[in-house]
């Protein structure tokens, strides 16, 4: 058998590095690659179902065209792309480029994405969005505090000798890490959860500590308060790097009786914590994605990030704030959060106007033109954007809509025409990761199946349709794709290029411990607890504080709506496979026993769930796990398997970074007839 050495491409901490093993040209093995040191043991669940999503035999492998009754019906690929150019050519004659919505996710990353962008600016530009789902929140923060965005490497947290892991579940969705945490804790660190939810991370720490949702910086803010009235900072690394301490120092009100008033966490808990943390000697924070995902996102993990600032746990081993690590984003020009900002000089020929977060409401309110063709691909928004309910009228009424999928998706199922996507096997690309340091080449191992196409040479079709020069825009043909990409990393130093085409690699650029050299691209050069930018672009306290949440008018019902992401699925995909379905069972509503005690409820009863913008119905499951007010339904559940639940999600953004409320929502449940 043939061995290749490849990495996953999704949109996932871990990006893990494995071995596929082929014959005759299939594949017939995964197995894990010892030499990545952040993921040695090799893919999760979802890695190894690679081998299904390549040959399921749900996989559209061909152009589907829609037909009157709804239906889908197999044409060739030149018949697809004929009526997609002919279409295309016509909206832009009638009504401009602008009339035409090209949105992306995140579905797959890697430089070959690079081509769409080059088709529809040589198209002339079309409408797009701005802002992401995930995390700019938190982004926006570490870059308003430390000025770049990065951490040690994943291994050092084994140097730890205290872990705080705030509002992250590791064991579920970054399974790799908890290498590194085990590790620790056999080193003597000792591992503390801060989460509403019992997650199975929780469940291998020393302590768990559960506030209310959406409190996180309240509890920061009363831990920095102790640290600092008990004098448990570190008074040199403040003086020489720090920017802004006497001011936070003073702005600090939330004392630990209050914060418990806020939290629900004991007054005393919170001092112990505060005091064990500040002593720890090697702190390292992980804050995950979730807590992050309120209006009040960013000002939470600024006050999360003043604990490692004040002690003087910034630039050593085992020591930091574990949010994201951009390094190996070497070949990016703009890097995360930047790139999600609008611009109107920059963002040109596009019209950049509609919020992922506020998608619907933001759609209806385009001036002229209007959209009349959307372009959809590495993403699922009727599943995964908030208010999903003015999403999906969104998309019906846009005339013409063509998406390009693995699967029948929610998505998908409302295109016109669906173009078959291809598999990441199926082509070479280059890798990032925002956890581990390296960057990795992706090759190509099978041929795609059927009449599935690379996207980059569906976009060099559609050129040549069009009468457009591809090769002027840089859209390479199928056979000089690979050219392509070799040209594209070697624009590019600090990387052997022959290495990388071999293994994982780590840049000459990275740096460990980050920040080691004490310089901060921030105005001041220091650290800034006070940031002028912070009220400059997002008209938030110029110093981290607590926020209370926004409601949207619905502070009457009782119940906090979170939608984690979990072990089986990363947001929308894999969730379909086989593989998946066999060791996982149906998404259920998770509710605490007091909050079922009191509604006569009990595991396995149906429940509606609603607010004042829909109903969603299920199946709960009562469990210690979930805190008593809150409600936990996973993400990413298709309709057809009990999804739905963003149509409960108020179209919001976060406080900065135009990332995604999702979990401001409140919501009511009752139960329902047999």
């Amino acid at each position: 058998m043939k061995e290749f050495i490849t990495v996953c491409p999704r949109n996932c901490y871990s990006t893990c590095t494995f071995r596929v093993f082929t014959e005759d040209g299939r594949v017939m093995r995964i197995l894990p690659y010892e030499g990545n040191l952040a993921t040695p043991e090799g893919p999760c669940i979802k890695g190894l179902s690679y081998l299904e999503r390549e040959y399921s035999s749900e996989r559209l492998i061909y152009p589907l065209r829609r037909q009157s009754d709804g239906s889908f019906v197999r044409i060739g690929t030149d018949e697809a792309l004929n009526i997609i150019a002919e279409r295309l050519c016509g909206a832009k004659a009638k009504h401009g480029p602008h009339s035409v919505l090209f949105y992306s996710g995140s579905g797959s990353s890697g430089l070959s994405n690079d081509i769409a962008v080059s088709f529809w600016k040589l198209f002339g530009g079309a409408t797009t969005t701005y802002g992401n789902l995930c995390w700019p929140a938190g982004l926006e923060a570490v870059r308003l505090t430390l000025g770049e965005v990065k951490h040690n490497l994943p291994w050092d947290i084994a140097n730890a000798s205290m872990i705080i892991l705030w509002g992250k579940n590791s064991a579920e969705t970054n399974v790799q890490e908890m290498i590194h945490i085990a590790k620790a804790r056999q080193n003597g660190a000792k591992v503390v959860v801060i989460d509403p939810r019992r997650t199975l991370t929780a469940d291998k720490a020393d302590l768990l500590i559960r506030p209310r949702p959406g409190t996180d910086a309240a509890l920061a803010l009363a831990m920095a308060r102790v640290i600092i009235d008990r004098g448990l900072t570190d008074r040199e690394f403040i003086s020489r790097h720090v920017s802004g301490f006497d001011q936070f120092a003073a702005s600090l009100q939330v004392t630990p009786a209050k914060a418990q008033e806020i939290t629900g966490v004991p007054a005393q808990t919170i001092i112990d914590i505060a005091v064990e943390a500040a002593g720890a000697g090697r702190l390292t924070i992980v804050a995950g994605y979730g807590l992050q995902r309120y209006t009040n996102g960013g000002q939470t993990i600024r006050s999360l990030l003043s604990i490692p600032v004040i002690t003087g746990m910034i630039g050593k081993p085992g020591c930091g704030f574990n949010f994201a690590n951009l390094q190996s984003y070497i070949f990016d020009d703009v890097k995360e959060p930047l790139s999600y900002y609008p611009h109107s000089e920059t963002d040109q020929p596009f019209r950049r106007a509609i919020s992922m977060a506020t998608f619907g409401q933001d759609f209806f309110a385009l001036e002229e033109p209007a959209i009349e063709f959307a372009w959809i691909e590495r993403g699922n928004p009727v599943i995964q954007l908030p208010g999903s309910s003015e999403v999906k009228k969104a998309l019906e009424a846009v005339s013409f809509k063509v998406v390009v999928e693995q699967f029948m998706t929610d998505t998908a199922a409302m295109a016109d025409i669906i173009l078959p996507a291809k598999g990441m096997l199926e082509q070479a690309d280059v890798v990032g990761s925002y956890w581990n340091p390296y960057a990795q080449y992706k090759p190509k191992i099978v041929d795609p199946p059927g009449e599935v196409l690379p996207e980059s040479e569906t976009y060099w079709r559609l050129a040549r349709l069009m009468g457009l020069n591809a090769d002027e825009a840089g859209i390479p043909a199928p056979e000089k794709y690979d050219d392509w990409l070799m040209k594209r990393i070697s624009c590019t130093p600090g990387f052997v290029r022959e290495e990388l085409m071999q293994k994982p690699v780590i840049p000459d650029r990275n740096e460990h411990p980050a920040y080691a050299n004490m310089k901060f691209a921030t105005p001041s050069g220091k650290i800034e607890l006070w940031s002028e930018r912070a009220v400059k672009l997002w008209g938030v306290n110029p110093l981290p504080t607590y926020e209370p949440l926004d409601n949207f008018g619905e502070a009457h019902l009782p119940m906090r709506l979170m939608t984690p992401n979990i072990a089986s699925r990363i947001h929308s995909q894999f969730g379909n496979l086989e593989v998946v379905r066999s060791v996982v069972e149906e998404p259920v509503w998770e509710i605490s026993v007091a909050d079922a005690r009191s509604r006569g409820l009990k595991s396995g009863d149906m429940i509606r769930v609603f607010n004042s913008r829909g109903e969603v119905t299920g199946r709960v499951s009562v469990t210690h796990r979930v805190k008593s007010g809150s409600l936990v339904f996973p993400n990413g559940i298709w309709l057809g398997e009990g999804g739905g639940v963003n149509r409960l999600i108020a179209p919001s953004e976060t406080d900065m970074g135009h990332g995604a409320a999702f979990h401001n929502t409140r919501v009511d449940i009752e139960k329902m007839a047999p």
